[in-house]
């Protein structure tokens, strides 16, 4: 009995081996060319020199950041001090009449005071409450406010990092999401940044690393753009310095 059930297994094998035969060699018929039976050799791997040695000056990195993150929807104030950056997150606020704000528990997002500040306002600091619910807090706020991380100006990205005090639902759920990028975060190319991570070892990786590039954005229902779907709807990024 042993023997017939293993004999049909290896007949199912090879009828399967069979089909997928005919299945690469109907493919590698259409395209034209030999079937493929060896990988590609790669003559290198990674980034090439010079594209590792590609970069851009400050004020050109702000220029292409600013552009490519307004071409997906984003929004970008260019300011020179947190001061100013409070004022904007303010009236921000005003202008919205946001009821609910959740921000990072960040050193400097403490210096804004924005507890303070936003007098309108109810604003929770991320995890400094063990008896909150803090991903139900992020999804009914109407502001996320965050310090990015990283920011790339060549794919209009920004990097935030996630930790004990950097929820990631901070910058995932509310309605508007505030990124503040100092300008010496803003790097030229996207290598710079994952650099980083291969720097820091496996032992030392966040336990999330989100890129955001402008306002969430979804056509997977029948090809029609909407916002907001996964993610906040407006993205304001403020590049401070």
């Amino acid at each position: 009995m042993a023997d017939t059930h293993k004999q049909w297994l290896e007949k199912l094998e090879a009828e399967s081996r069979a089909k997928q035969e005919l299945f690469m060699n109907d493919i590698a018929a259409k395209l034209r060319h030999p079937r493929m039976t060896q990988p590609p050799q790669h003559p290198y791997r990674g980034a090439p020199d010079f594209w590792k040695a590609f970069e851009w000056p400050e004020e050109e990195r702000i220029k292409e950041f600013t552009d490519n993150f307004l071409s997906v929807g984003g929004h970008v104030a260019r300011l020179q001090t947190m001061d100013e950056a409070k004022e904007y997150i303010v009236q921000k606020a005003q202008e919205m009449s946001a009821k609910y704000v959740v921000r990072q528990n960040q050193p400097e997002l403490d210096a804004l005071d924005l507890e303070e500040a936003l007098t309108d306002s109810q604003v929770s600091v991320w995890n400094t409450d063990p008896e909150q619910y803090w991903r139900a807090r992020a999804a009914e706020a109407d502001f996320g406010i965050v310090i990015a991380d990283h920011a790339v100006a060549y794919t209009g990205s920004v990097t935030v990092l996630s930790a004990e005090n950097k929820g990631r639902s901070v910058s995932l759920l509310p309605t508007v999401l505030i990124i503040i990028i100092p300008v010496e975060r803003l790097k030229t190319r996207l290598g710079e940044v994952l650099e980083t991570f291969d720097q820091a070892g496996r032992d030392q990786l966040p336990a999330g690393i989100h890129f955001i590039s402008g306002p969430s954005r979804s056509s997977d229902i029948e090809n029609d753009l909407t916002i907001g779907v996964h993610g906040p709807g407006i993205v304001y990024a403020l590049l401070v310095g």
